[in-house]
């Protein structure tokens, strides 16, 4: 393979009012993806509430994301929220999703299913293979019906952005594999069932994106030689395409997996390790 020369990769970040008067909710989005795709929404407009599990962790994320708005005039809720969410506690969704929606002024038109969890390879430990499924396959689909039951009941023509990946286009042996092949599918389900309400329901899938789960050490490069593009993908890229599918620009953009993955997937497999 020949090598090429190491260049800045300079990242265009997206400010628009695509998303003025949207109020979404955003699932981990304490770091990575997730609290890129909330600095894009909070860029395009929107109000915002991030969920997780750890407080003061969303506390810290909210207080950022706030510093890259101008404050509230005086009477104005912040533009960006939080609720601690677990998405493996599916009996309490229902609850801290009112939470949210009370936190936003009483409604949420964008629902953005991020929140997720890696175990690695081949799983044979009964509760890690669990832990993965409830978070990144059930946990989503219960909010999903829950936030499709609350646009319906308020005529609101929303969005379902589901946050896939690139291992829904590979052999499935993982259990974090297997969740993704099932979120690519629920996005199709969600899209065909809520549509004729005017809901739209897509997904984004990320190839390998320099985010804490992926990259470590403070490594702080986007080099990545067995990625077709030779490089990761910047969180702010997959921020940038998530507005546009939940705006207006995308109203007919439906049941699509929008595959961000430098190629990784799509026209390659050779990067991933299939040993059992």
């Amino acid at each position: 393979r020949m090598l090429k020369k190491k260049e800045p990769v300079y990242i265009p970040v997206l400010h628009s009012e695509l998303l003025h008067g949207r109020r979404a909710l955003i699932t981990g989005g304490t770091s990575g993806i997730g609290y890129a795709i909330a600095q894009a929404f909070v860029q395009s407009g929107a109000a915002v509430c991030i969920t997780g599990r750890d407080e003061a962790r969303l506390a810290r994320a909210a207080e950022c994301l706030t510093a890259v708005v101008p404050p509230p005039s005086a009477g104005q809720q912040a533009a960006v929220r939080y609720v601690t969410l677990d998405m493996q506690d599916t009996a309490r969704l229902e609850a801290q999703f009112l939470a949210a929606a009370a936190q936003l002024g009483g409604s949420v038109d964008i629902l953005v299913n991020n929140a997720g969890i890696n175990s690695g390879g081949l799983q044979e430990d009964a509760a890690e293979f669990d832990a993965v499924m409830e978070t990144n396959l059930r946990g989503p689909y219960v909010l999903s019906r829950i936030a499709a039951r609350h646009m319906r009941e308020q005529k609101i023509p929303g969005n379902i952005l589901n946050i896939g990946s690139s291992s829904s286009l590979r052999p499935a042996l993982s259990p974090y594999t297997l969740s993704k092949w099932g979120i690519r599918g629920m996005t199709l389900g969600f899209a065909k069932a809520l549509i004729p309400y005017g809901i739209v329901v897509n997904g984004l899938a990320p190839g390998p994106t320099a985010t804490p789960m992926l990259v470590k050490d403070g490594y702080e490069g986007l080099e990545l030689p067995e990625n077709p593009s030779g490089r990761y993908a910047a969180a702010a890229e997959l921020g940038n395409l998530a507005v546009v599918l939940v705006s207006s620009l995308g109203r007919m953009v439906v049941g699509d997996m929008l595959f961000a993955t430098g190629g990784a997937g799509v026209i390659t497999f050779d990067d991933m390790d299939y040993t059992m």
